[in-house]
């Protein structure tokens, strides 16, 4: 099986560090089991992913982050608790890719892998927010499955089809930055409501009550 070139390696290493973002212990199963069963020869920084034992607490952590992510509000919650985790992760798996070969480009990867890492968890958390703001649970499964869907093809593409995996990332990027600002619009609009609400002053999203005034009334003159 012959290793990846120059290209596949930095492919994967923006696919680990996007991937991360969304389902970093889907990344980890997947990576380590391509690498466990022989599909792809790994670069030696990943090699630690196809023990058996990392295999089983990654494939563990997939199975509860499936349906942990599923439960409109958890899944958010879900997203707290790990905001500390998914973008050093990404970093750390993106610089695993050249950390065998060169100090210098692993840095450079790690960099970029935390970057890409914390632009797509951003995105996936604002989306998610906005989405937990509408009682219906079915958007929310939707864009769940969306996001289990597009890691493993995401990582295959990466190895598969590098220089169309690049561009495509480049605008997925593009995409997740439009999609923070759009949701965090929602919110911050939907936050001060509430807080007027709250604070007894006129929801400026309601409008105001009809009042009718009887052509009778007493402050009239005849």
């Amino acid at each position: 099986m012959p290793s990846l070139d120059t290209a596949q390696l930095i492919a994967l290493a923006g696919a680990l560090g996007w991937a991360s973002g969304l389902r970093l212990y889907l990344a980890v199963l997947l990576t380590g089991l391509a690498g466990f069963m022989g599909w792809v020869n790994l670069p030696q920084g990943l090699q630690l992913l196809s023990n058996p034992v990392v295999l089983g607490a990654s494939g563990f952590m997939v199975f509860i982050e499936f349906f942990a992510d599923k439960i409109p509000g958890l899944d958010s919650l879900w997203d707290v608790v790990h905001s500390v985790i998914r973008i050093p992760a990404g970093a750390a798996l993106a610089a695993s890719v050249f950390s065998a070969d060169s100090g210098a480009m692993a840095l450079v990867a790690a960099l970029l892998g935390g970057s890409l890492a914390a632009t797509s968890f951003t995105a996936k958390a604002t989306t998610r927010a906005a989405i937990n703001t509408s009682p219906e649970p079915f958007t929310n499964v939707g864009a769940s499955l969306v996001e289990d869907t597009l890691v493993p093809v995401g990582l295959w593409t990466a190895v598969t089809y590098p220089f169309i995996f690049i561009p495509v990332l480049l605008v997925v990027l593009a995409l997740s930055v439009f999609l923070i600002y759009i949701c965090w619009r929602f919110l911050k609009q939907l936050f001060s409501r509430v807080a007027r609400i709250f604070s007894g002053k006129p929801d400026p999203g309601v409008a105001p009550a009809f009042k009718f005034k009887s052509p009778f009334s007493k402050n009239e003159h005849v």
